[in-house]
């Protein structure tokens, strides 16, 4: 198939090189036509793959309407503050295309989920969303991967199960579409708080602790936005949370780690030179659970930390001496 990757990060290239290899005609999309002429020179993407090698037979273009009219598939890999605009972009040319959504995260304002975003500017859009443990260094290297197509249309997911799955890449579908997205978005604010608990020198049991507890976080908010239960068990729920937590691919946890070492979060983005979603995630999921009414004292301490400059170390203090309660 002609499949367009609309961002060439780490990941959205790892997809694109994925995508190559099973044999679709694949076009690369970059934001601006220098990094686009990099990649097609040198084969390279050196700021967030170095040292994989890019395909010769991918098309590589900063041209967002010939991407998206060419393609019969349209893969989302955009910033979470970015995908809106995108899609408002894309939207006079999509028709009928299938669009894959990679971007995991919540519209900070709006507290909207990524599909959400795009099936308010492109309405009818067929959105499949694609999340789970994938880490985007491995996949490019074709490490053995499993992740989970989601849509409410069954077939939908299965045709972007066919087109995604191969021996390296393993894709199950669901329907719990508002499930998968918030185990998506939420782990990255997990992760950073497990890099904060490395940032401070704590063991094992504080991170299985912070683990365990905070996915019990994300499935009360999940449930309460309409999520199912089983979805938080499954790879975009445990499975994805896991992986970044653990994982120095995981620039959420090497955010969380500066910050725990007592660097202020201007300086941790300033070194981390990328995207961090959990930052933006964190703020929403706060004021998501507001909203919803639902009790997440680890998002509460992680945006104190953010954005009211509390010490990491106080944080997990006031996590530690809460009033006692059963275990749910």
């Amino acid at each position: 198939m002609r499949i367009s990757v609309i961002g060439s990060g780490g990941w959205g290239t790892a997809l694109a090189l994925l995508l190559d290899k099973k044999g679709h005609n694949v076009t690369l999309w970059s934001w601006c036509k220098e990094e686009s002429d990099v990649l097609l020179s040198e084969k390279e993407n050196k700021a967030y793959l170095p040292g994989i090698r890019l395909s010769e037979s991918i098309t590589y273009t900063s041209d967002l309407k010939w991407a998206v009219t060419w393609a019969e598939v349209v893969v989302t890999v955009l910033p979470s503050h970015r995908l809106r605009a995108y899609a408002g972009e894309m939207a006079p040319y999509i028709e009928d295309r299938i669009i894959v959504n990679c971007t995991k995260g919540l519209e900070q304002g709006s507290l909207k989920t990524m599909s959400e975003c795009i099936e308010e500017e492109i309405p009818g859009a067929k959105v499949v969303v694609l999340s789970g443990p994938s880490h985007a260094e491995e996949v490019a290297r074709f490490i053995p991967t499993t992740v989970v197509a989601a849509s409410e249309n069954q077939a939908l997911a299965e045709k972007v199960q066919d087109i995604f799955m191969c021996e390296s890449f393993r894709v199950y579908t669901n329907t719990d579409v508002c499930g998968v997205e918030i185990g998506g978005a939420l782990k990255n604010v997990i992760a950073l708080c497990a890099g904060m608990v490395d940032g401070l020198s704590y063991g094992d049991n504080t991170k299985a602790a912070l683990m365990t507890r905070g996915l019990s976080e994300i499935t009360r908010l999940g449930i309460a936005l309409g999520g199912k239960r089983e979805t938080f068990m499954g790879l975009a729920g445990i499975g994805d949370l896991i992986v970044t937590c653990t994982s120095m691919h995981s620039r959420n946890r090497r955010a969380g780690i500066l910050l725990g070492q007592g660097k202020s979060l201007d300086e941790t983005l300033s070194e981390i030179k990328m995207v961090t979603e959990g930052i933006t995630s964190c703020s929403a999921a706060y004021e998501l659970a507001k909203k919803m009414n639902v009790d997440m004292p680890i998002v509460n301490e992680a945006y104190a930390v953010l954005y009211e400059n509390k010490n990491p170390r106080e944080a997990v203090l006031e996590l530690m001496i809460r009033d006692k309660k059963e275990e749910i």
